[in-house]
């Protein structure tokens, strides 16, 4: 490679990856987490889901309960079935019946756990699972009252899997002639730039391949509207509906709302059965009613098939329940149409829930690694401009831009371990709560960082803090909510046991991390420590 494109993918590599390192970082290691999502909420409850696909829902009485409370007169309602039927988040409109009451002219959203029979509003069962998942979408940006195409959060984190691809392109052009040697390289006893290189440039070579397919994934799901505008055109003249519906496995079908009630109650655990039989080994996994309690009330059914069976199978199953007929029916078992496999690698690839727990432990380490990536590049930008030869306000903001970047990084992973002692210890919940802890948490230890001005203690003290903090997870467990490790052992509570032996194994390898890091010795160590130079750079600026 001639030296002007070097310098050209060079500069184009580390402006895009500086840009957008600190938010990649938070997306990476929440979105690490969010993999045990299920995991995490059945930990935060104390109440284990692995069987929870045994037990027999009443649907009836959810549904009889909602309409209680909130007039389901009119309305549509959507329930999202989570994973084993464990969970489901419902949501309603607003009532198309001019003669609804106050409590049905308003849009809802509540969660219900089928297992402790609750039912709840988002915000009050909003969970640390939920968060960490939100998270890593950058969801709790959504309150910035700005908005470009999108709530605030969403489109920033388009925008910077767009910049993280970017990268991830100059990055390979930029080590392409040297791939193969630099791989089989990692010299951890000479000088940091050196170290920080040989991880950043190993971990981002075997990490690859989930990088660039977690960044066009994530791209496809954040900004799915904008990219298919060009083809609803083209495809269904001006008709964009129909190019989402079929791409979001969404119903938006026009069901008229006729102004009739119905004349016989609605039983729908018997419809549900009937689903059951004309859909066998399938996984339901969003229900919806449209004009409910109408003479117009349908219920659209969607299912999934086993992904070990068929990795992309999807059904659609319509009800009209005033003459008690099935007016369409795609069955999961037939074979998966193109637009199926289309979304189904994006979902599946993206969350990672067709493979079980060895599918998800491998998900997390190469989510990890990409942190780890991130933090070793801004120590690269940081160390290569550490030179007499720049300027000293350059240095200075050099310096002051990587110390914030990783204060708040690195950060996260005591404040997370924190957040989870908290939670059960406390037994806080709702969203104000969470975002309390975290938040708050999360804001002061990285003010104090900052403040502190050394960037290697920084790595050392958090590294250090998270894994103390991680290893007392499973003991507040145990305390707080008697699910010590033998105990879930004992009773199969699998999800529960999953997330106090990945605490554990987080802490068990940070501690190890921090003896060998506190015990280097380099041969070329920096000539000056970070809080020096930064003193220095600063009178002399």
């Amino acid at each position: 490679m001639n030296n002007r494109n070097h310098n050209i993918y060079f500069h184009l590599h580390t402006i895009s990856g500086i840009l957008v390192c600190a938010i990649l970082y938070v997306i990476f290691f929440a979105g690490s987490f969010s993999f045990f999502k299920k995991e995490i909420q059945a930990w935060e409850k104390g109440q284990s889901y692995t069987h929870a696909n045994t037990l027999a829902f009443d649907y009836d009485t959810l549904i009889d309960s909602i309409n209680a409370q909130y007039d389901l007169r009119g309305r549509d309602m959507e329930l999202y079935l989570q994973a084993d039927n464990y969970q489901a988040y419902i949501s309603l409109t607003p009532s198309k019946d001019s003669l609804a009451n106050a409590a049905g002219s308003e849009a809802v959203s509540l969660t219900y756990d089928f297992a402790g029979h609750r039912k709840s509003t988002y915000t009050e069962s909003y969970d640390l699972g939920e968060f960490l998942y939100r998270l890593h979408f950058l969801a709790q940006l959504n309150a910035i009252p700005l908005n470009f195409a999108g709530p605030f959060g969403y489109v920033l984190a388009g925008l910077v899997s767009f910049l993280f691809l970017f990268a991830l392109i100059t990055g390979l052009l930029l080590h392409w002639n040297k791939i193969a040697s630099n791989f089989f390289v990692f010299r951890p006893w000479s000088k940091w730039k050196t170290v920080w290189t040989d991880v950043h440039t190993v971990l981002g070579v075997i990490g690859y391949p989930y990088q660039f397919i977690y960044a066009v994934t994530g791209i496809v799901l954040i900004f799915n509207t904008a990219l298919l505008l060009p083809f609803s055109k083209l495809l269904y003249k001006d008709n964009p509906n129909q190019l989402y519906d079929a791409v979001n496995n969404y119903s938006n079908d026009p069901f008229e709302y006729q102004h009739k009630p119905l004349q016989e109650p609605i039983d729908i655990n018997t419809i549900i059965q009937k689903v059951d039989r004309e859909w066998p080994a399938t996984q339901l996994t969003n229900i919806q009613f449209k004009n409910y309690g109408d003479a117009g009330m349908h219920i659209v059914f969607r299912g999934a098939a086993d992904p070990h069976a068929d990795f992309a199978a999807t059904g659609k199953l319509v009800y009209r329940v005033a003459d008690d007929t099935v007016v369409f029916n795609k069955p999961a078992n037939t074979d998966a149409s193109y637009i199926d496999w289309v979304r189904a690698l994006a979902y599946r690839l993206h969350f990672g829930d067709y493979g079980g727990y060895p599918l998800k432990i491998i998900y997390f380490i190469l989510g990890i690694m990409g942190c780890i990536i991130t933090a070793s590049g801004i120590m690269i930008w940081l160390v290569a401009r550490d030179k007499n030869t720049v300027p000293a306000h350059k240095r200075k903001f050099n310096c002051w831009a990587a110390n914030v970047f990783l204060a708040v990084c690195l950060t996260m992973l005591p404040v997370t371990a924190f957040t989870f002692i908290a939670v059960k210890a406390t037994h806080l919940s709702g969203q104000d709560s969470l975002y309390s802890v975290y938040f708050y948490s999360w804001l002061v230890l990285s003010v104090y960082y900052v403040v502190r001005r050394n960037i290697r203690r920084t790595h050392a003290e958090t590294l250090l803090l998270g894994s103390l903090l991680g290893l007392l997870v499973p003991v507040v467990n145990g305390i707080f909510g008697g699910n010590w490790l033998w105990n879930t052992w004992r009773e199969g509570a699998v999800d529960i046991l999953a997330v106090d032996l990945l605490w554990i194994a987080i802490s068990a390898i940070g501690l190890v991390a921090f003896v060998k890091m506190k015990a280097r010795k380099p041969k070329d160590v920096m000539r000056r420590s970070t809080a020096k130079q930064m003193e220095r750079t600063a009178n002399q600026g």
